[in-house]
């Protein structure tokens, strides 16, 4: 078979953010485990020098995730920098030069995506763009409209299984053990289904507010920023049905089927809120209409899932950090005291830690016939040695592996669904920081048995109660 690993990689918006916390630390770990050994070559303003992008490599090495001596010294001798303007054919025509006779390059456009088009197109024009691969970070547009023209773009000069959308969710180990635990064990199948599940609840609590990125917030807002794009993606996870084979596109053509089978969400299954003093954010204007808290309700029209209500929630400065799915299971016709007795549910705790919890229930201490809940915990948290998302996505790409990258279609369908609520005019509750968000989201949105809150961490002792 023909080596199709990229001879180089090239990063535009080199001396940017991203690259300072996330890329950096990312290239140094391929090196550390000899997953990378190309050329890297840093793309952005004039006037830095090649000491100067080392210097800025070495800084963020050290602020972020720890300097690895030998793995920094093979990292500095790959780097390379090209300075100039985005816009300056000569900017490409130095890189061309910079690539050195590279024949699979990989382009990561680590910049904002108003400048893709530009970027691409000058690529082309400078022959740079011959037989190489491109990375985009996400979003991928900001409604349907403007996806579509992204992926035109996009594909105006690269075909699609050289196109690589990056959403760094995907590169969490706990969101892929999902498909693993649903696959990989017999015992799941009997049960994952319309037949046994009741409904199914994703929560994305963040303790956090928007943390002085008002102005990029108030232009996207948290069903933009986290729902149609990582919380599809864990839905999807979770609603697949087995891939016949583990390839990227049988593996990624289920997941687009997932999509296919859900409705444009209607304005009156969500439930958008705004956490008090938002509008005092620096960069947020003062009359805000921008949600930092969605729930919502939608349905998957497939055999497994017609009739299951799947629940998402996500939101800024809740009581905890926390990404956690509650599936809760279908009573079963026993005569044991019905009015004592809780669902049984399996619980994913995606992060911080790693959970997998099945609610039992089981007999009562002090009553020999009533019923007692308790869970099964397996947890643990990440290991210093595990991959880190960036590490494990940039990977991938360089070897031309497109698994945990979004297709063409599954973006567009994923934009589809939300497009009729991002310009709707359903209105937005206040709520207080700390709190589990607007009290509409109990009242109009809400699961069968209400929502579960996940705890600040898994202990022996955790519990998910519901009310009866």
């Amino acid at each position: 078979m023909p080596d199709l690993h990229s001879d180089a990689l090239v990063f535009f918006g080199a001396t940017g953010d991203l690259a300072y916390k996330k890329i950096f630390p990312a290239l140094q770990a391929l090196i550390k485990r000899g997953n990378l050994n190309a050329p890297v070559i840093g793309v952005a303003k004039d006037g830095w020098s090649l000491d100067q992008f080392k210097a800025r490599a070495q800084d963020s090495l050290e602020k972020h995730g720890g300097l690895d001596k030998d793995a920094f010294a093979k990292l500095i001798g790959l780097l390379r920098y090209v300075g100039g303007d985005y816009n300056d054919p000569a900017t490409f025509q130095a890189l061309r030069k910079a690539l050195d006779g590279a024949k699979r390059p990989a382009h990561y456009l680590a910049i904002p995506p108003v400048l893709f088009e530009m970027v691409v197109n000058h690529l082309a024009d400078s022959e740079c763009a011959t037989d190489a691969r491109v990375i985009v970070e996400k979003p991928f547009g900001h409604d349907l409209a403007s996806a579509q023209e992204l992926n035109r773009t996009l594909l105006r000069v690269f075909p699609e299984s050289s196109i690589f959308r990056i959403d760094h969710y995907l590169g969490k180990k706990a969101v892929n053990n999902v498909v693993v635990f649903r696959f990989a064990n017999s015992f799941m199948e009997p049960f994952w289904n319309r037949h046994y599940v009741d409904s199914v609840q994703i929560t994305m609590a963040e303790e956090f507010g928007v943390q002085g990125r008002g102005a990029f917030y108030d232009q996207t807002g948290t069903i933009r920023d986290v729902v149609q794009n990582h919380l599809f993606q864990l839905m999807c996870n979770l609603a697949m049905e087995p891939p016949v084979r583990t390839d990227s596109e049988t593996i990624r053509n289920e997941k687009v089927k997932v999509l296919k089978a859900i409705e444009p969400i209607d304005a009156s299954n969500v439930v958008r809120g705004q956490f008090r003093g938002y509008r005092k954010e620096p960069g947020v204007k003062p009359d805000s209409n921008v949600e930092t808290f969605a729930a919502l309700r939608l349905e998957i029209d497939s055999w497994r899932w017609k009739g299951v209500p799947f629940y998402i929630r996500a939101g800024k400065t809740l009581p905890v950090t926390c990404t956690e799915v509650l599936a809760r299971l279908r009573h079963p016709p026993s005569v044991i005291q019905p009015g004592s007795r809780s669902r049984n549910h399996l619980r994913f705790r995606i992060g911080p830690e790693m959970t997998i919890a099945v609610g039992t229930t089981v007999m009562a201490p002090d009553d020999a016939m009533a019923g007692q809940s308790v869970e099964m915990v397996a947890s643990r948290h990440p290991r210093p040695e595990e991959m880190e998302a960036y590490e494990r996505v940039l990977g991938d790409a360089m070897i031309g592996d497109q698994t945990l990258f979004a297709r063409e279609d599954y973006v567009e369908e994923a934009w589809r669904i939300v497009d009729p609520l991002l310009n709707s005019a359903s209105p937005v509750h206040e709520y207080e920081q700390g709190s589990w968000g607007p009290s509409e989201a109990v009242e109009s949105v809400v699961p069968p048995g209400g929502w579960h809150n996940p705890a600040s961490s898994d202990s022996e002792d955790y519990r998910v109660t519901e009310d009866n």
